[in-house]
């Protein structure tokens, strides 16, 4: 089956973020601030591209959203650094609604909307296991039972939280239900639905999901400009790896501690 992701590189859209602004052009001076980017930048290139480029499944493809106003040197350095994944390509879009425009990318990449597909999201901060792809695809061909229904979903719910610093990573094992990375959604053939139709968190009040518990399949970063961590949280307690942990880091998402060290020095 084809299998489709979306990513969107600070792209200012109308709706879709927690964190509000008065005014679209408000919410672009924000994502395009330069401190901002940079890390975003800098978290693509040791986190979000290292574990698709490893990935056991290379039969994928990744949409990147980015906005039409985004500096000419940040599209540039973006193509740069995913210019050998030829699975993805960059489209620019004006500020859109949100979900009605990711919808329509994810549909519009189906090369015949009448066979069954499945669909992923991958934030620009976030890793998934080298082997995800791989697992969706074996997760789905072992339910055919399930797959009579328009939409199934499928979460890797066990991950871990990590913080980036140029003193290397610090880490801690969690588990979250239906968090974006690592969460799949197989889709019937002749069905318009999309995993943007939903918010990933409720996913299971709207179609069958298969849970997987037994390891970690993904890593959420905690960094200065996660959108939903903006409000006042809970702080979440994290160790730093040890020279262990830091091998199984790059076994299991390609994510090298040398290069986040020297990146965020």
């Amino acid at each position: 089956m084809q299998m489709i992701g979306l990513c969107r590189f600070s792209y200012p859209a109308l709706g879709g973020f927690q964190v509000e602004h008065e005014t679209i052009e408000d919410r672009i001076a924000f994502l395009y601030a330069e401190d901002r980017l940079e890390e975003r930048f800098q978290l693509m290139e040791t986190v979000a591209l290292p574990c698709l480029r490893e990935q056991t499944d290379q039969n994928f493809e990744m949409i990147i959203v980015i906005g039409d106003t985004l500096p000419k040197h940040h599209v540039d350095r973006l193509h740069d650094i995913t210019a050998d994944i030829p699975q993805i390509s960059i489209v620019a879009h004006e500020p859109k609604p949100h979900r009605p425009l990711m919808k329509e990318l994810i549909n519009g990449a189906r090369k015949d909307p009448k066979a069954p597909c499945l669909q992923f999201r991958h934030d620009d901060d976030d890793a998934i296991s080298v082997d995800f792809f791989e697992c969706f695809r074996e997760a789905v061909n072992a339910v055919p039972g399930l797959l009579e229904n328009r939409s199934v979903a499928f979460d890797w719910n066990r991950g871990i939280i990590a913080e980036m610093s140029g003193e290397g990573i610090a880490a801690t094992d969690t588990v979250r239900n239906l968090y974006v990375a690592s969460l799949g959604m197989y889709v019937r053939g002749g069905c318009p639905l999309t995993i943007m139709n939903f918010r990933h968190g409720i996913m299971n009040q709207f179609m069958p999901t298969v849970s997987f518990t037994d390891t970690p399949m993904w890593v959420r970063t905690h960094n200065g400009y996660n959108d939903s961590r903006q409000k006042k949280v809970k702080p979440v307690p994290v160790e730093p790896l040890t020279v262990e942990q830091e091998a199984e880091f790059k076994a299991r998402f390609a994510i090298d501690v040398d290069q986040v060290r020297a990146t965020f020095s």
